[in-house]
């Protein structure tokens, strides 16, 4: 692959329970273990961050395979639902994308989502490693 980005993040103090930057300072956050897993959920968690950043990225991909099919998608929205959970000795992840189209076809919709999940970074990233279900709703 001939690298067109490269990003860095620094993340210190305790893991989950610490802080990330980015090295050029435009974005940092506290991280917080979920309530959910036993932590004080006063912050952001690594699923926070990585649905975030897969959500937007299918996005762009639906949105550059709708135009190149000469598709009109305005209103169009990405959601990701990403979970943890124990997975043998450690642990695992899943992703949910639920993509909205308004006023398409469903069947429609569902071919370019699909399309997306071919094209998308993150999903090219995932495919294989972790269960990714891409899911084109109503709402």
């Amino acid at each position: 692959m001939e690298a067109l980005y490269t990003t860095e993040a620094l993340a210190t103090g305790a893991g989950r329970d610490g802080f990330v930057r980015t090295s050029d300072g435009s974005f940092e956050a506290d991280l917080a273990i979920p309530k959910e897993m036993g932590g004080s959920g006063k912050g952001n968690n690594p699923e926070q961050l990585f649905a975030s950043g897969y959500a937007a990225c299918f996005h762009s991909a639906l949105q550059m395979v709708a135009r190149q099919a000469g598709k009109k998608i305005d209103g169009s929205s990405v959601g990701a639902k990403v979970s943890i959970g124990k997975q043998g000795e450690g642990f695992g992840l899943a992703v949910v994308l639920e993509v909205v189209i308004p006023e398409m076809d469903h069947d429609e919709a569902q071919q370019l989502a699909d399309k997306a999940h071919e094209v998308c970074p993150y999903s090219n990233a995932t495919r294989g490693n972790i269960p990714v279900d891409v899911i084109v709703t109503d709402d």
